[in-house]
């Protein structure tokens, strides 16, 4: 009886889901073609290296690409396993754009065989997976019945995927049950948490639901630090006393919410669903308004201390990424803030830091304890680990969005 095919998976969309899943996958023993439009993105890979801050997934490509299993390229390979992990940004007013999707599918259409297995990772508006499957058939029409297609969607925290990935349940929802299946079968390879069957559009609502939540409990909290602010007490105070309550759970304000999930999936159901979702489109503008809240405070601490000091201060924007201790800036509100507040700005000093960059387009990086200490006004705009080993200075202006003092 001849040797079983070794398993081979395809991966088009190389980024911060991508790219680990592919790793992770490749860990098993399965051969991973990654897939990627951007040709520095292949070859960096392919030196067994990463493009982006991920703890722990630099030491796993190195050994994947070392030992063969993951290979990056710029065009889809053949392969047992499709899986598409793009970008499904927006366009027009916040209507989500599946072209990423739609076109990564075309690419992979021509290289289909039936028993395959192909996969939408990328969060979708409900309905993406029914319409791509037709997508599928309306070009290769003998496969209808003879594929396996299915709608599987990450849940990970950035700065903690690869435990995530591996652990977490997963819901996996299929156009038929033997879709759903064979993507259980596939994901039992890597995922070590419970894997949930059900179908692909209730797939596709529960990681919309599941980020909408979110970002409606963080809009909660966002609006009581307003509150607290007008009427000067301490949001951190309040919230943990608050939560003293046996049943009563309220998430930590910030400076707005940012990424690429909380800040975006709740608009793909707004847009879908104007008439019905109005808390969560609510939700939405209180924690956009959030940041341009926080810009407006940093501008008038300005202007105050100028008519106070008769001179213009120095000031420490500390933080640009959308959460704690990534790199990540997609949708980041501390990025807005940052960009609002020395476009509005004449002559006062900017320094800004971002510890897990090292370098970017738009801003001069300054190092961490050196802005801390030359500034006259500090606007924590993100809570990294770096800034919590500073000291307070009762002499300083601190505006202290992320919750770094909590004072």
């Amino acid at each position: 009886m001849p040797a079983q095919k070794p398993l081979s998976a395809c991966f088009i969309g190389l980024g911060y889901i991508g790219l680990p899943t592919a790793t992770i996958v490749a860990q098993t023993g399965i051969q991973v073609n990654g897939i990627d439009i951007n040709p520095q993105i292949v070859n960096t890979i392919n030196r067994g290296e990463i493009h982006f801050m991920e703890p722990g997934l630099g030491d796993l490509v190195r050994d994947v690409v070392g030992n063969g299993k993951l290979k990056a390229f710029t065009s889809p390979i053949e392969s047992d396993v499709y899986l598409i992990v793009v970008p499904t940004p927006f366009k027009g007013d916040h209507e989500p754009d599946i072209s990423f999707v739609e076109a990564a599918t075309l690419a992979v259409i021509p290289l289909l065989k039936k028993g395959d297995l192909y996969i939408i990772e990328s969060t979708s508006p409900v309905g993406t997976t029914d319409k791509m499957a037709e997508l599928i058939f309306e070009h290769r029409p003998e496969l209808r019945g003879h594929i396996y297609i299915a709608y599987c969607p990450e849940r990970v925290l950035p700065g903690n995927v690869i435990y995530e990935l591996k652990h977490n349940d997963r819901v996996i929802g299929g156009i038929n049950h033997l879709s759903t299946e064979k993507a259980i079968d596939f994901y039992r390879h890597f995922v070590i948490g419970q894997l949930h069957s059900t179908n692909a559009k209730t797939a596709e609502m529960c990681k919309l639901t599941e980020n909408s939540s979110r970002d409606v409990q963080i809009a909660f909290a966002n609006e009581l630090s307003l509150i607290c602010d007008k009427i000067g007490i301490n949001v951190w105070e309040l919230i943990a006393l608050a939560n003293k309550h046996p049943r009563v759970n309220i998430l930590q304000p910030g400076a707005g919410v940012g990424g690429h999930c909380i800040a975006v999936d709740p608009w793909f159901l707004v847009s879908d669903f104007p008439a019905e979702s109005n808390l969560i489109g609510q939700a939405r503008k209180i924690n956009n308004y959030k940041a341009f809240w926080c810009a407006e405070k940093v501008q008038n601490a300005i202007l105050q201390f100028k008519i106070t000091n008769g001179t213009e201060p120095c000031v420490a924007l500390m933080g640009l990424a959308f959460k704690p201790d990534i790199d990540d800036l997609r949708e980041s509100p501390a990025k807005y803030i940052a960009e609002k507040v020395m476009q509005s700005a004449n002559n006062s000093e900017f320094m800004v830091v971002e510890p897990n960059v090292e370098s970017h387009k738009a801003f001069k990086l300054s190092n961490c304890q050196e802005a801390y200490e030359k500034a006259d006004i500090v606007a924590f705009l993100v809570a990294h680990k770096e800034f919590r080993t500073l000291a307070y200075h009762d002499n300083k202006v601190i505006l202290d969005f992320a919750g770094v003092f909590r004072r």
